[in-house]
């Protein structure tokens, strides 16, 4: 048996894979724990794992209101600042000298992955979503700029690594055929769905935004509101904890909630409109579901994900400052245009013909089995 660390931040979409890897390894015998922000300690304890608080992080609450800069500032501080890296080794250090640890890093966490390459601990770089965005705007945009400055280029971090996790489809990853990927390994993306979504008679639609709170959102979940009043269709919208339900206006079609799994209202939509965030647009395709994706901020990885859905025909992608008339426009393009429902599916069944979580298991076991040198 070993002892497995996952060492995470509270970002929305970056956990459920780490959930899911986690579970599986706990599921074949391992000890599995998870260093996080204190918020995602209810998520991790629910799978049944071990949750480490940090106790020299930055401050970071991704659904407090902030502008913009504010948010990106505590941001960098929390992938950059040295305190995450600091409590990875207080947490490896509590482990008796005979238990091997095999630390599974979010490659986000420049400060965590430095640490463990400087100690010399086997690890793994976590990658949640596309690579292409992460080796694109991400590690060239404010916090790769940053993280180079402190000594802590992210490509040379990943490179580190003894294995790099990619928890994202490969054949719509826009970096599949690029050179100098050859150490990554592509597992598919990890979704929990086990069959395509059986759409009722009268359309019912999901829509979800990001966990995280970002200027403009609650602008655009009224726009949403606002584009199906008096549409043929059921409409479901979940807020998060960003958000408060009560401030919203809904039609008498609609219904607001800050909190329903996805997991159960997905089975019977018709489609889901979303920000393009990996989990819940690969949560959606695995039921066979296509969506309506309006990015929240174009320097995350939402406009790509929505990008490439839309080039593979299952999905459209609106601006998010789209009016509720462009909103309507484009759903019933949606709803009533049956390729998108079909070439959804067809993603659909490749998701689910591939087990995700096992791979990535049986990478991180394989990893386990090395001798140390």
């Amino acid at each position: 048996m070993s002892d497995v660390l996952f060492v995470t931040l509270d970002a929305g979409g970056n956990l459920p894979p780490a959930l899911s890897i986690g579970s599986e390894l706990l599921r074949r015998g391992h000890r599995v724990r998870m260093l996080g922000h204190e918020p995602q300690r209810r998520a991790v304890e629910a799978a049944g794992l071990q949750f480490i608080p940090y106790r020299h992080s930055p401050p970071w609450d991704p659904t407090a209101q902030k502008t913009t800069a504010t948010g990106l500032r505590r941001l960098i501080g929390v992938m950059t600042d040295r305190g995450i890296g600091a409590d990875l080794l207080d947490a490896v250090r509590a482990e008796r000298a005979d238990i091997v640890v095999i630390v599974v890093i979010d490659c986000m966490l420049l400060n965590a992955l430095d640490a463990a390459s400087r100690a010399g601990l086997r690890h793994a770089a976590l990658f949640h979503t596309f690579y292409a965005y992460f080796d694109g705007s991400w590690r060239h945009g404010p916090i790769g700029i940053v993280g180079r400055m402190k000594g802590m280029g992210a490509q040379r971090l990943w490179r580190q690594a003894d294995l790099a996790l990619v928890c994202s489809e490969r054949e719509l990853d826009p970096a599949r055929n690029r050179t100098g990927v050859d150490y990554l390994a592509w597992t598919g993306a990890i979704q929990d769905a086990t069959q395509s979504a059986i759409a009722p008679e009268r359309p019912r639609v999901l829509a979800s935004l990001s966990t995280t709170n970002f200027p403009g959102q609650d602008a655009v979940l009224q726009n949403i509101l606002d584009a199906v009043d008096g549409m043929d269709l059921d409409l479901t919208m979940t807020t998060g904890p960003a958000a408060d339900p009560s401030k919203f206006v809904a039609p008498s079609n609609a219904t607001v909630q800050q909190y329903v799994p996805h997991n159960e209202l997905m089975p019977t939509c018709s489609a889901v409109i979303g920000h393009g965030g990996h989990a819940t647009t690969f949560r959606a395709l695995g039921h066979g579901l296509p969506m309506l994706v309006l990015p929240m901020h174009p320097m995350l990885d939402q406009p790509m994900v929505g990008k490439t859905i839309a080039a593979a025909g299952a999905g459209i992608t609106l601006p998010k400052k789209s009016t509720p008339e462009a909103i309507r426009t484009a759903l019933t393009q949606l709803l009533g245009t049956s390729s998108y429902r079909e070439r959804a599916i067809v993603l659909g069944n490749r998701l689910r013909a591939n087990d995700a979580t096992a791979m990535a298991a049986d990478r991180l076991a394989a990893l386990m089995s090395l001798p140390l040198t």
